[in-house]
């Protein structure tokens, strides 16, 4: 439930910033002049740095994920190997 939210937020926050460039790139090729390209220099700084932002919250994601699967299948491997060896010694005492 938190990682689906998670992921939510991601893709507005993306949708958000794919906006704000195609908005701001079509401004600035329309405008050219001093005050619009400053001003437009920072908010890419800004979109840039949410980008960033985003990709890195991705990542993160994605490696916890991974993490936790692979502790999951460890600990499901491990318990599985358990019970056999505990299967094999009640079969061997009643033997």
């Amino acid at each position: 439930m938190r990682i689906n939210t998670l992921v939510e937020v991601v893709v507005v926050v993306v949708v958000v910033v794919v906006v704000v460039v195609v908005v701001d790139g079509s401004s600035s090729s329309s405008n050219s002049s001093s005050s619009s390209s400053s001003s437009g220099s920072s908010i890419e700084v800004i979109v840039l740095l949410v980008v960033v932002v985003v990709v890195v919250v991705v990542v993160v994601v994605v490696v916890v994920v991974v993490v936790v699967v692979v502790v999951v299948v460890v600990v499901v491997v491990v318990v599985v190997e358990i019970v056999k060896v505990t299967v094999m010694k009640v079969k061997k005492n009643d033997l």
